[in-house]
């Protein structure tokens, strides 16, 4: 596990769980790029070396800040195919009948190289952000811990799905931690990326190949279902926390519930409960709870669907949800777990324009499905559709999935003052809650408030129960409160992975800048 603490630089500074990544942004900003030419660079090296959390078959989220008062989201999120199957219950988590939506990763970088280049007068050059996600694919990289791991405890799943032993066990074998692993097919289509530009993967030869690869492997999805797909370039969502505001990005993803937990947190006097404590973690998960019954019931395609995120953020729904909390006794819990695992990027530059993302393919290995010859690994998202058609998120043609990723920013004075985001699908506003609370109430440094015990309300891999998941170094005498007032309480190991991978960016008012990644990742934050 790396990581590291970083105070006092003004040259700038990225994060994002791999130290290969995070130098390939390093790199872009040492050469005079900015914070979304980076990110591109990080991005794109994720989708190599952290194959197992990221790929080009998935979805991503921004959010772009600077000092000038400029804000904006682009919101990366394919579409249902055109053409799609009956489904008789639930669509399946993996396989081809998981790959039903299109994939915006690519496209929203393309979105996000042409801000950086119209607000930013950015002057790096498209095809050099993908020099080291090249090299990583065709020469290959160490393997990480994580990929092992999830690639050990998915194997019997995965490995009968359409080109994933052949793409991810070249030899028959899993890759061991350390050894060098490469993906020629995967750099092959980074560099028709890199050539011929982000709609190569939507219009182009590549774009040919992946429809042909995926619809041989049995999925629905069809050349022109991706030549319909772009990312959306949105105004953010805002609340106001503690003179300052916190910014997410729109529905389908649950941003708004981020905010909502904020918004009602931001109603309590968090100064005069002692950070750590039960009063501290009860008030946090009533919070949660508030704002997950609003999300189940509202978040969905706002095309398709009113989402009312004015009203869900209004002053009166936010003072409600305040006074229904009671400090004394947790509400009942019933709720519906999801997981999904996906990879948090953050930078800023000299100048302080500052980005905030995170990419995914849903669960760990997403469909499993890989795009015949292509080297790219599908995501299945599509699989958080409900096929029952009277729900909000019931699966239909052309509609965008829910998605729970929400990637954030805090503004002081109306500059990025924290870059925010993690991976963890359910428990993605419930990490976010416990860090800024720590960053913004309480003044702790980046690295402190990552490594602090957190929670979890939800199920997980190993617990099936909707009980309240609290790392085992909160302390006993929390436990035995919070169980006195009717949590359902459990322990899972300190620093255990299943709460979250978050990392932050810190811009102070005179440009010095700190960051961390979570120390239960491999990630980094480096400076430049």
């Amino acid at each position: 596990m790396h990581n590291q603490k970083s105070v006092g630089t003004t040259g700038g500074m990225v994060t994002s769980p791999h130290a290969l990544a995070s130098e390939a942004g390093r790199d872009v900003l040492r050469a005079g790029g900015n914070a979304i030419e980076a990110v591109i660079a990080i991005g794109a090296a994720l989708c190599v070396t952290y194959p197992h959390f990221t790929g080009l078959g998935g979805d991503a989220f921004w959010v772009i800040g600077d000092r000038n008062g400029m804000l904006r989201t682009v919101s990366g999120i394919g579409q249902a195919a055109t053409q799609l199957p009956a489904f008789e219950s639930a669509i399946p988590v993996r396989g081809a009948a998981s790959a039903i939506t299109t994939a915006a990763t690519v496209d929203a970088w393309h979105r996000a190289f042409e801000i950086s280049r119209s607000a930013w007068g950015g002057t790096q050059t498209w095809s050099s952000l993908f020099d080291r996600a090249f090299e990583y694919a065709s020469d290959g990289f160490a393997v990480t811990p994580s990929q092992h791991f999830w690639q050990t405890l998915r194997a019997g799943e995965l490995n009968a799905l359409p080109g994933f032993a052949a793409t991810f066990a070249p030899n028959g074998q899993i890759p061991a931690v350390d050894e060098r692993f490469a993906q020629p097919a995967l750099a092959k289509s980074i560099e028709r990326i890199a050539r011929f530009g982000a709609r190569e993967f939507y219009e182009g030869e590549l774009a040919e190949r992946i429809a042909r690869g995926l619809k041989d492997a049995g999925s629905p999805l069809s050349a022109s279902d991706l030549t319909r797909t772009y990312a959306r370039d949105e105004t953010p969502l805002r609340v106001a926390y503690r003179g300052g505001e916190l910014v997410s990005l729109r529905p389908p993803t649950q941003g708004v519930t981020t905010l909502q937990i904020m918004g009602t947190l931001s109603r309590f006097d968090l100064r005069s409960i002692p950070e750590g404590s039960a009063d501290y973690y009860h008030l946090l998960v009533e919070a949660v709870k508030c704002a997950f019954v609003d999300r189940d019931r509202y978040v969905s395609d706002p095309e398709f669907n009113d989402v009312p995120v004015e009203r869900m953020l209004s002053a009166s729904t936010l003072d409600a949800h305040a006074r229904s909390i009671d400090q004394r006794e947790a509400r009942a819990w019933p709720h519906v777990f999801r997981p999904g695992d996906t990879v948090f990027i953050g930078a800023t530059d000299s100048e302080g324009r500052s980005v905030s993302v995170l990419q995914t393919v849903y669960f760990d290995w997403g469909s499993g499905v890989v795009a015949g010859d292509t080297g790219i690994l599908w995501h299945n998202r599509g699989a958080s559709f409900s096929t029952n058609p009277a729900h909000h998120n019931a699966v239909l043609p052309g509609k965008r999935p829910f998605h729970t990723l929400n990637p954030g920013m805090y503004l002081k004075d109306g500059r990025p003052h924290l870059l925010f985001g993690t991976q963890g699908a359910d428990g993605q506003p419930q990490t976010l809650a416990a860090i800024l609370t720590r960053l913004i109430d309480y003044g702790m440094d980046p690295l402190t408030a990552l490594a602090r015990p957190r929670f979890l309300l939800g199920k997980t891999f190993s617990d099936t129960r909707d009980a309240l998941k609290l790392e085992e170094d909160a302390g006993a005498d929390v436990f035995a409160e919070l169980a006195a007032r009717r949590h359902e309480v459990s322990a899972i190991p300190a620093q255990s992975p299943l709460a979250g991978h978050p990392g932050v960016i810190r811009i102070d008012a005179d440009g010095s800048v700190s960051g961390a990644h979570d120390p239960r990742s491999d990630g980094r934050a480096l400076e430049v």
